[in-house]
């Protein structure tokens, strides 16, 4: 079934990583084969060939540069402007990608519908293009706020204003404060440019004040539910009933940690505290009770976000592994018109009704 996966650092794990993501995530391994600088070296699932083999035709990929300030401890670039020429290394690998036909950009409706017709075409999919919507993950790269106009031209279409830490814009997951003077400028023009707002990593205090000042399109790429995991970086179940009252979609992220409480990175493993897709599919349950329906739900598997094999659900091998979904949808009782709706429906009808 053709698939939506609404969170991928692509470009981070070939530029950051090394990553030659146009072999299969086999070879990659092997190459990684001794390497101890990333936590994830030798665990890589994610690839190109493995997005093909698994049907999934269309990511929403990302560009990330963080800003860290003297005493902040994450990783990251010492000033804006690093942050953003970071970015746009990151742009110049997609658009090397779509050069060589491995990928394709989608900006507009005409555009997403035409790669749909491609992927749905029963052809082999093999050597399609996979195509990627371009989002930020994190706002601090965006030197000024007139520098979303540059973004918007090479075609972002969304964007989270946090992600972890202390932000220039927003505050996001383990940090708590109100949005800036600038965020709230940010968000304004977001909106006058016709931007979608990933609600992902907005710490508490920012979420509903982001929820009060944009009035256009709002997803949730990839986050879980705090009623199953309480920890700050997933949404409480008054923060999921919001969003499903503004229509957005929530995709489901598969960081073993965020559906197993109490995890300790690098030590625990998802054998020892089984989580599986069905884990997964557990925060999707309880997405729908929220809601009341299966509209708001998605795939969003941030599946190369610093994690691999040894935090991933211990049932996926690769991504393309997320073709089991379907059937463990429907042995839950999932209809079939619903699984299509969180294989790829509720994103599809989302970004029509945002690009319209």
């Amino acid at each position: 079934m053709f698939t939506i996966d609404a969170h991928l650092d692509l470009s981070m794990n070939a530029l950051e990583w090394n990553r030659d993501l146009t072999l299969p995530a086999s070879d990659i391994n092997a190459r990684e084969k001794g390497l101890t600088d990333k936590p994830d070296r030798g665990n890589a699932v994610v690839s190109l060939p493995y997005l093909r083999a698994g049907n999934i035709g269309l990511v929403v990929a990302t560009q990330i540069a963080r800003y860290v300030a003297p005493g902040n401890t994450l990783p990251g670039w010492h000033s804006p402007a690093q942050a953003w020429a970071q970015t746009q290394g990151q742009l110049a690998w997609y658009q090397t990608m779509e050069e060589l036909g491995e990928m394709t950009q989608i900006k507009n409706s005409a555009e997403l519908n035409t790669h749909i017709s491609l992927w749905e075409n029963g052809e082999d999919n093999s050597n399609k293009p996979v195509g990627f919507i371009l989002s930020l993950e994190g706002a601090d790269s965006i030197v000024r706020v007139d520098y979303l106009e540059k973004a918007y031209e090479y075609g972002l279409r969304a964007l989270g204003p946090a992600h972890y830490g202390p932000g220039r814009y927003a505050y996001g997951t383990d940090a708590s404060a109100p949005l800036s003077a600038d965020g709230k400028t940010l968000l304004r023009k977001m909106d006058e440019l016709g931007f979608i707002l990933d609600a992902t990593h907005l710490c508490d205090l920012a979420f509903w004040e982001a929820l009060e000042i944009y009035k256009g399109p709002v997803w949730a790429s990839h986050n879980n539910c705090r009623a199953l995991v309480d920890h700050n970086r997933q949404f409480s179940d008054e923060m999921i009933k919001a969003l499903v009252d503004r229509g957005a979609v929530i995709g489901g992220a598969m960081d073993a940690w965020m559906l197993s409480p109490g995890w300790e990175r690098g030590k625990t493993t998802p054998q020892e505290r089984n989580v599986t897709l069905n884990t997964v599919l557990d925060h999707l349950d309880h997405i729908c009770q929220v809601a009341g329906n299966a509209n708001h739900i998605g795939i969003g598997s941030d599946l190369d976000g610093a994690f691999g094999k040894e935090q991933a659900p211990q049932d996926l091998n690769s991504i393309a592994d997320l073709s089991k979904i379907p059937d463990l949808l429907r042995q839950r009782g999932y209809s079939d018109e619903d699984v299509r709706k969180v294989m790829h429906g509720n994103w599809l009808n989302f970004l029509r009704k945002a690009w319209t």
